[in-house]
């Protein structure tokens, strides 16, 4: 690795973007640069290389119509923007990076030698594609051509300026194309389900933390008793991001926006994470009249929700006039551990958002 790559990969790492890699057929000359420098823990959340035919078409859950194509690098970007949506920290800008070539091999290749790299953050789409002169180099030298790409895409998509010379030469022009999404396209992709979730950041001085905790509901209207709830839950798991979350009021350190109504979906998306629910809820996830009165299929619902590493913290709530708390409902053994009572000392507030909107005249 050269001086300018170094310095480039330095910044990278110095960026506080988080990123996951999905790569095939080329660029592997950069992976070991961001793997050498010190730091690469603060960038890389993940890579994958889904090198045979069969790995790309899994990754994809498709067969695409080329594995070299733009198109192609594009939806890996997608789809490594997505898992680095689950993986990263909260409030830390998350990044998706695609790259498929088609390099000189052992084996001639029929058509031509290129490669195509894409990166995907939450408002941009960027992709470049490089047709390479066939027997102007080496494998190696094709690879370290790609490598200088891949990294200059990451650095561009890190807001760093790219520092070294390219090696192309004056014959191959590379072709780029970028989208930029505004909020109302952004929401309209996860509306329509391209992307799974997004967040907003409320405070520049979150701590770094590694636990998401999230309170889930339609806040219709926001009241004291959800802050409270997301003041006290920290303090009992020494430590977590706040956020708040509904599907499709702006408050706390944070704001998810999901497509995810279940919370076994929600689990998938946000692994790690603690939910605050009302012992309500406690109560209806646990029942099986809610999994077609199949008390079986409750404990594998939740279980697999218990195996993402989440855990519901309960607090309680007036049922049928009576003050709840979880204590006073059976929880199945199997999960117990995964339901954490708050203590009314800590949490106990006589309102719901149903209340305030029926002393309002409001249905």
């Amino acid at each position: 690795m050269d001086a300018s790559a170094r310095l480039m990969v330095g910044a990278i790492h110095a960026s506080q973007t988080q990123a996951v890699l999905y790569l095939s057929g080329g660029a592997s000359q950069a992976l070991g640069w961001l793997l050498s420098v010190p730091g690469a823990s603060n960038t890389l959340l993940e890579v994958v290389v889904p090198y045979s035919r069969m790995s790309m078409i899994q990754l994809l859950d498709k067969v695409p119509a080329q594995f070299a194509s733009r198109q192609t690098a594009e939806d890996m970007a997608l789809l490594a923007y997505h898992r680095a949506l689950k993986l990263s920290q909260p409030g830390f800008p998350v990044l998706g990076v695609g790259f498929t070539g088609s390099i000189a091999s052992i084996r001639p290749i029929v058509g031509d030698h290129r490669f195509h790299v894409s990166t995907r953050t939450s408002d941009r789409l960027w992709t470049t594609s490089v047709t390479l002169s066939k027997g102007l180099r080496s494998r190696e030298q094709e690879d370290r051509v790609s490598s200088h790409f891949l990294l200059d895409a990451i650095a561009y998509a890190c807001k760093i300026l790219a520092t070294y010379t390219s090696e192309l030469s004056d014959s191959e022009v590379p072709e780029e194309f970028e989208h930029q999404f505004d909020e109302d396209q952004q929401l309209l992709q996860l509306i329509n389900g391209q992307i799974c979730f997004k967040i907003y950041p409320f405070a520049s001085d979150m701590p770094p933390a590694e636990r998401k905790i999230i309170l889930s509901g339609s806040f219709n209207p926001l009241h004291e008793g959800h802050l409270k709830l997301l003041e006290v839950a920290p303090d009992m798991l020494g430590g977590g991001c706040p956020c708040f979350e509904f599907q499709f009021e702006r408050a706390g350190k944070m704001l998810i926006l999901s497509n995810q109504p279940y919370f076994y979906k929600k689990a998938e998306l946000f692994p790690g994470s603690a939910f605050v629910i009302g012992v309500d809820t406690a109560v209806r996830l646990i029942n099986p009249k809610y999994y077609n009165g199949d008390y079986g299929r409750m404990l594998e619902v939740l279980s697999a929700c218990k195996n993402t590493g989440c855990v519901f913290l309960v607090g309680g709530r007036s049922v049928d006039g009576d003050f709840k708390v979880l204590d006073d409902f059976e929880i199945p053994e199997e999960l117990r551990d995964m339901f954490i009572p708050i203590p009314t000392i800590k949490f106990r507030m006589d309102i719901s958002s149903t209340q305030i909107r029926k002393s309002k005249g409001l249905s």
